[in-house]
């Protein structure tokens, strides 16, 4: 198992000082975004799609720093009613599939999107009760809109040999385990999980036991390390579907933090533990999305919890057994 980074947080910097600063740091792997919501800084796609001569000083520098990619990232909404933005949102994620396919790279890591709550509407609509009787409705028009979308983008992927793993994530379609296994089922299996825990856990839902869900599917493709720490006193107070802004910290019911500053060490390797026995063993991506410190103070403390928590030699025999 290795430790890698979601470059996002370090966007300012250019390629090179951030591999070399993430070499520093005893990182093993990036993962780049080329699109969407979290920018495309590190690897626009209108350099690096199809150019055999940028591919070869991307790999030139990943060399350079003992470094590889675990996945491409752009995340953005194929499925808004909005035609354009969906139009938009679809070429990019095909482009980073070809692109992950020219580089070698066999995951792209994304979001499920979220369609309108009917054809008439303009504005995506998250569905989280089946009452009143027109939501149950709704939310029926949006698997039909999904698996449309999806089963064609799923078939796409495969033959580019690139896996497609998506963020459980709420105000997207897919937000929890059971509903991307659905997904899954609809379409193929290189829909996976990009599997976040911070998504989860405000959520009330129990990490291990849904790793070892989708594990058990061989439906993880790829893995986020990134916590949430729920503030018990705001959420006994008004719950965990919180619109407070992210950066009115102290009023907030939840917020994402740190490896470390969410849940304490035991956590972490408990996580790591589970992975192995569901046979995971890629990269833990940390996702730096904390407010209260900055991204390399974040990035560094998230290095040191995950450094004493991963497993970096493969299981000897069970001589004991």
């Amino acid at each position: 198992m290795e430790i890698g980074v979601l470059t996002v947080a370090l966007a300012g910097e250019s390629l090179e000082d951030t591999f070399a600063y993430l070499e520093e740091q005893g990182v093993d792997a990036v993962e780049i975004a080329c699109g969407g919501f979290v920018g495309d800084d590190h690897l626009p796609q209108e350099t690096y799609l199809d150019d055999e001569d940028a591919h070869a000083e991307l790999m030139a520098l990943l060399d350079m720093y003992d470094l590889h990619i675990s996945a491409l990232a752009t995340h953005n909404n194929p499925l808004h009613p909005d035609d354009e933005r969906a139009a938009e949102a679809d070429e990019e994620l095909r482009g980073a599939i070809r692109l992950a396919n020219q580089l070698g790279v066999d995951t792209v890591t994304t979001f499920s999107g979220l369609p309108a709550g009917g054809p008439a509407d303009e504005v995506p609509n998250w569905i989280t009760a089946p009452w009143p009787p027109e939501h149950l409705s709704a939310h029926e028009y949006q698997w039909e809109v999904a698996v449309d979308y999806w089963s064609e983008l799923a078939e796409f992927a495969d033959d580019h040999g690139v896996n497609v793993g998506l963020e459980m994530h709420p105000n997207m379609f897919i937000y929890e385990p059971h509903g991307l296994l659905d997904l899954r089922e609809e379409t193929n299996e290189r829909i996976g999980a990009n599997y976040d825990p911070s998504h989860l856990v405000w959520q009330g839902i129990d990490i291990t036991e849904s790793i070892r869900l989708l594990g058990e599917e061989d439906a993880i493709h790829h893995f986020h390390a990134k916590d949430t720490k729920v503030y018990d006193a705001n959420s006994r107070e008004k719950g965990v579907l919180d619109t407070t802004p992210y950066t009115d910290e102290i009023n907030r019911s939840w917020l994402f933090r740190s490896i470390g500053y969410g849940h304490g060490e035991e956590f972490w390797k408990d996580i790591v533990s589970t992975l192995r026995m569901v046979d995971y063993d890629g990269v833990l991506s940390i996702e730096h999305e904390d407010s209260l410190t900055s991204p390399n103070e974040g990035l560094e403390k998230a290095i040191d919890v995950l450094d004493r928590a991963v497993f970096e030699t493969t299981p000897g025999d069970a001589y004991w057994a």
